[in-house]
């Protein structure tokens, strides 16, 4: 199965690899599941929800560890998204990336499955 992606803040970032463990950003909190993205979904994710912020990090996860609580749910236009119903354990993470602005206000993403 291909890696699913999430983009942080790399505060929220920061704290998630201190205590170990990625509970969500506000918005995950607020819906109660973290939302992750596909390699395809990925960039309109960034241009939809972090349109022109700095200081993100762009997180590649495999989805097999994290089982049953991963589902894949209908949301923009009847795509299906990934949501994590529950923490995402940090053993689940294959890298973690920068995710800068280009100069057209962009995010410039890495190579992706």
């Amino acid at each position: 199965m291909s890696a699913i992606y999430k983009i942080s803040p790399a505060a929220l970032w920061a704290t998630a690899q201190a205590e170990g463990v990625f509970t969500g950003a506000p918005v995950d909190v607020a819906d109660g599941f973290i939302h992750f993205s596909t390699a395809a979904q990925a960039r309109e994710t960034a241009a939809k929800h972090f349109q022109g912020q700095e200081g993100l990090k762009l997180v590649a996860i495999d989805p097999a560890p994290l089982g049953a609580a991963l589902k894949w749910e209908p949301s923009r236009g009847g795509a299906l998204f990934p949501h994590l119903y529950g923490p995402l354990p940090l053993t689940a993470v294959l890298w973690v990336k920068d995710l800068p602005l280009g100069a057209d206000g962009l995010h410039l993403f890495p190579d992706l499955d």
